[in-house]
């Protein structure tokens, strides 16, 4: 006598690791297997805590692949909605900055920044105003809050523009050439607005570097000069206090220029993995614009050079303050930062990190 078979389906915890699946299918950061960097990634992203989704894997082009049953692609943003994002990119903000801060590379240019102002102070109290020297340079002596106006035009030209360039090239080639901008984008944090923090550290720091000038020159010109009214370059005086406000306005235009370079170096940084040649080109790129503004023949294309309107912050030291010359500067400033954020965001956007 037969008797009836009584079959029951196999659990799915009896089902051995890794079958039906293909090898490498998925990444995730901080698994074994992952590079060293993968548990310090996934801390910056904020991959892992409550209030983030689920890790979306790339593909060729970086879309996301869908995870577990019911998800959508690109579903792998921070639960909680716009506040969620929010949290979400302010985080990962902080974290680069925090990197960006902390790198004694960083911190070595900012240092020598700072020194500058402090070293032109001390020869400039040492020897005094030379007669041949610009007459920015030879108010110093005569008051210490011109120092500050003195510095900027001296390290507008190519100091501040390196430091710039450096963290701009880093940016994403950086990341690219040590395998860390792979799991940055595997964690849930998007291409676009992975991008956006990018643009908005640089141009932290470059505000920073600014600052950092300014401070410094101010600290030195207290110490080593008199202090009092500022003769400005239309021969008016103005009091000490809308002196402070005028070198504010100096810090504020040279840092958005500054941050219209960096822009551009982000842009060229998303062009490669190797960061010395993103900083290369961009540092290139600030020496040929200003060969061209210096030649007499090409004086037609000098105002759509970036490097034209770095000085006219000297527009503040003017009475009444020259609005439409600054006001032209920031225009160029801002369209530089459109145009080439908008191929950094078109070439990073499409970008196989995969391979």
């Amino acid at each position: 006598m037969s008797t009836a078979r009584t079959t029951t389906p196999p659990d799915a915890s009896a089902v051995p690791e890794g079958a039906g699946t293909t090898p490498d299918a998925t990444v995730v950061p901080g698994e074994a297997g992952g590079t060293p960097d993968a548990p310090a990634v996934a801390a910056r992203t904020g991959a892992g805590s409550p209030d983030a989704g689920q890790a979306t894997v790339p593909g060729s082009r970086g879309e996301g692949v869908a995870g577990p049953a019911g998800s959508r692609p690109g579903a792998g943003t921070p639960a909680g909605g716009a506040p969620g994002r929010v949290r979400g990119a302010v985080r990962l903000l902080g974290s680069e900055l925090g990197l960006t801060f902390r790198r004694p590379r960083n911190v070595a240019m900012l240092v020598v920044l700072a020194c500058v102002p402090v070293l032109l102070g001390i020869v400039l109290r040492i020897v005094g105003g030379d007669g041949e020297a610009p007459s920015i340079i030879t108010q110093v002596a005569g008051n210490g809050l011109v120092l500050t106006f003195a510095a900027m035009s001296l390290l507008v030209q190519l100091l501040l523009p390196l430091a710039v360039a450096i963290v701009a090239g880093d940016a994403i080639a950086g990341e690219a050439s040590i395998g860390t901008l792979r799991y940055l984008l595997v964690a849930p944090a998007g291409r676009t607005r992975l991008l956006a923090v990018k643009l908005a550290n640089v141009a932290v720091f470059a505000l920073a570097a600014c600052a950092v000038v300014s401070v410094a020159a101010l600290v030195a010109g207290f110490v080593l000069f008199p202090i009092g009214p500022v003769t400005l370059l239309s021969g008016t005086s103005i009091p000490i206090s809308e002196a402070l406000v005028r070198i504010l306005i100096v810090t504020g235009y040279a840092a958005a220029g500054m941050t219209a370079l960096g822009v551009l170096g982000v842009a060229v940084s998303t062009l490669t993995e190797v960061p010395i040649g993103a900083v290369a080109g961009t540092v290139a790129t600030v020496i040929f614009s200003q060969v061209f503004g210096a030649i007499p023949q090409l004086a037609a294309v000098r105002p759509y050079l970036l490097s034209s309107w770095w000085s006219s912050f000297d527009g503040a030291l003017r009475d009444p303050v020259a609005v439409d010359v600054m006001g032209q500067g920031l225009l160029v400033f801002g369209a530089y930062a459109l145009v080439f954020g908008t191929i950094a965001w078109a070439r990073f956007s499409g970008r196989d990190i995969t391979g």
